[in-house]
């Protein structure tokens, strides 16, 4: 009997043995599993993070590819400050880029929409700088996935067009007179200077002429400044409207007035001289509510008939106009000799 409870001892005490060995046995494994899945998850975040620094690491390709892209054609498109070449410089590198069928910069809409016939199948792009619109790009054949490349590159253009044009306006400012709209004194010089010596290297004749608006200060001391003004501008009008393409026109300081003439010897410069003096003659200028008739008296010099060089041919258009002041005014004189 002692024995029996001896031997169902044993049998308890293995069983129990081997239950808790199975619990610590599948603890263990649980314990493993558990392990394994942090492994798996803590794997699986590395190959996460991987990716996103791949994709990390190609968006920052693309950007500096992108920036690299505008860097280039912001070197090619502001090596000039001429709006048809920085459009081929932009159109040129524009190709290398992408393909397509055509692009053409469109700065003016016409009025009649018919004139747009040539553009059909054409998609339009605006320049725009802020709000306004500088012009427009007509294409087409750019591929749906590279549209966004040239609507990139396109506004890089429109910045470049915008500067183009603010350059010109700041150059336009610099040259011309803001009264009469006429070329400033100091500009005026200086394409005297240049057609000068082009007449000389030719051989070619060049005219010169100095005009001045008769009684001016009786003008403004009778109408006031504001009318004396208006007569100004008037008169810059009538110059710049009575004389050619190639003239150069320019306010030499009050109320004097030059004009250059390429090309042109004494009697032409003298048919031109009257052609402008009869024109301001024969015009009623409305200055407030006052209606003027001014006059002009006219002082002509030319190369190489009456100077060789530039000061002298200067001095002698203005001695002429000095001869047509004293003889009357309201009249056209060509230099002959000092002292008639």
């Amino acid at each position: 009997m002692h024995f029996y409870i001896m031997f169902l001892m044993v049998i308890a005490f293995v069983l129990a043995v081997v239950y808790l060995a199975k619990i610590a046995v599948l603890q263990f494994e649980q314990q493993a599993d558990s392990d394994v899945l942090r492994v798996k998850e803590s794997y699986f975040r590395i190959i996460q993070q991987k990716d996103e620094l791949a994709a990390e690491k190609q968006r920052l390709q693309d950007e500096a590819d992108r920036i690299f892209t505008l860097f280039e054609l912001t070197r090619e498109i502001t090596k000039t400050f001429d709006e048809l070449e920085a459009f081929q410089s932009f159109k040129d590198y524009l190709a290398r880029q992408l393909s397509f069928e055509d692009c053409q910069l469109v700065e003016n809409f016409p009025e009649d929409m018919s004139d747009f016939s040539s553009f059909k199948g054409y998609k339009f792009f605006p320049l725009k700088s802020k709000r306004i619109v500088l012009g427009e790009l007509a294409y087409k054949g750019i591929a749906d996935q590279d549209e966004e490349i040239f609507a990139i590159l396109a506004h890089q253009f429109a910045l470049a067009l915008k500067r183009i044009r603010l350059y010109k306006e700041v150059e336009n400012m610099a040259i011309t007179d803001s009264l009469t709209k006429l070329h400033t004194r100091r500009h005026l010089m200086e394409r005297f200077n240049e057609e000068f010596a082009r007449a000389k290297l030719r051989k070619s004749p060049l005219s010169f002429l100095m005009l001045d608006v008769d009684n001016f200060k009786r003008i403004n001391d009778q109408y006031g400044h504001l009318s004396g003004d208006a007569v100004l501008r008037e008169v810059g009008r009538l110059i710049a409207g009575y004389t050619r393409e190639i003239d150069i026109t320019g306010r030499y300081g009050g109320e004097e007035f030059c004009v250059i003439l390429p090309d042109t010897d004494k009697q032409g410069a003298m048919l031109a001289a009257e052609r402008i003096r009869t024109a301001v003659h024969d015009e009623k200028i409305r200055a407030y509510d006052a209606a003027l008739h001014v006059s002009l008296s006219v002082g002509v010099a030319t190369f190489p008939d009456d100077a060789q060089q530039l000061d002298e041919l200067l001095d002698k258009a203005d001695w002429a106009l000095y001869r047509a002041k004293k003889q009357g005014r309201d009249r056209v004189v060509g230099f002959s000799v000092y002292g008639e």
